[in-house]
């Protein structure tokens, strides 16, 4: 296909040419972040199976693609792309249009850590095509493209300039298991700037492993039907971080019946419980202060029980530790910025490190 797309390259534009690209479908390359093959869509987060089990609202919101990833080797001087999205709108109030819709672009440099590079930009609906990257210098790097965090995306192929080569990533050693998140609208990514700041990916960019990410959007609720999917993935940990959509009440009657299906299925899986961080309102919001008191201590008794039970493998994280008391890690007092995420990822890496 002949993409006649402007370059943009140090700053300069170079005029408009025909550049011959070869386009791969993403699915061809190495894609992480789908625990489940048996899926009704390419990037599904739950299998199809789970439709009519979980409630509608968690199995429309498993649809979106956040946590995905295509990596890839490539002699390439410049990454394209073009996708397919299926929801019905490109941004939302907390959201911008490259976080929701959009892709986000890292490449491994000589030290093998993973930079950035690039974005994919969604301008409209359904079909979006971008250059991720350009006038890079020849040679042979790791790629990695993260998909939408709150849209769905019915396809992706990756493009290079005619004649460069494009493989599979390589793959990773196999006795690193992925990190496993449950969790809410925070898990989810909302309001990430872009796909790859969350918390969830920043972890799995410093700590080297794939990452699975079941955040559902004001529907993380520790329930049992959703449980039974978490624990058929062969995890290195699981994240629980869903207090931020349960009150009290839901932390007495679900927290303990989670984490003991979880060990029932994977003894030897460490768990994490993750407290509900701090709205950043709260020194004058007694409201919200007061649900912040009271899931912190529902889930420090829960946890309390099983430690008593000898209930092995189980971490926990105080909510204070996840953004900091200077007010300045969230867009709405709830959710993240890119601060915020980098932050409760620095917290989350601590309360795991070692494992």
């Amino acid at each position: 296909m002949i993409s006649r797309r402007a370059f943009f390259v140090s700053g300069a534009a170079v005029l408009a040419q025909e550049v011959e690209l070869d386009w791969v479908d993403a699915r061809k390359l190495t894609v992480e972040g789908l625990g489940f093959k048996d899926v009704a869509s390419p990037y599904d987060r739950l299998p199809a199976r789970a439709e009519g089990i979980v409630r509608k609202a968690v199995w429309d919101l498993s649809r979106d693609s956040t946590g995905v990833l295509v990596r890839f080797m490539a002699n390439t001087t410049a990454v394209h792309a073009r996708w397919t999205l299926k929801g019905k709108t490109l941004a939302g109030p907390t959201m911008t249009a490259t976080g929701q819709s959009g892709l986000d672009f890292y490449a491994r440099d000589a030290a093998g850590k993973w930079r950035w590079r690039g974005i994919g930009k969604a301008t409209k609906l359904p079909d979006n095509q971008d250059v991720l990257a350009a006038g890079m210098p020849p040679g042979d790097r790791e790629y990695m493209v993260y998909l939408p965090l709150r849209n769905q995306v019915a396809s992706l192929e990756i493009g290079v300039p005619k004649g460069a080569r494009i493989d599979r990533g390589p793959m990773r050693d196999e006795r690193r298991k992925p990190l496993v998140f449950y969790g809410t609208s925070i898990t989810h990514g909302i309001a990430a700037s872009r796909p790859g700041m969350t918390h969830v990916a920043i972890l799995g960019r410093q700590m080297n492993r794939e990452v699975i990410n079941l955040g559902f959007s004001g529907n993380g609720k520790m329930e049992p039907e959703v449980t039974q999917f978490v624990a058929e993935l062969d995890a290195s940990v699981y994240v629980l971080d869903c207090l931020p959509n349960m009150t009290a009440q839901d932390v007495r009657e679900r927290a303990e019946v989670c984490v003991k299906t979880l060990r029932k299925a994977r003894p030897s899986v460490p768990i994490l419980l993750v407290e509900d961080r701090n709205y950043a309102d709260a020194f004058l919001n007694p409201a919200r202060r007061e649900r912040n008191e009271t899931n912190h201590e529902a889930l420090r008794a829960v946890y309390a029980k099983l430690v008593r039970e000898k209930v092995g493998g189980l971490l926990y994280l105080k909510g204070e530790e996840l953004l900091g008391e200077d007010g300045e890690a969230t867009i709405d007092g709830s959710h993240p910025t890119d601060l915020g995420f980098m932050r409760q990822a620095a917290a989350i890496g601590r309360a795991l490190k070692g494992l």
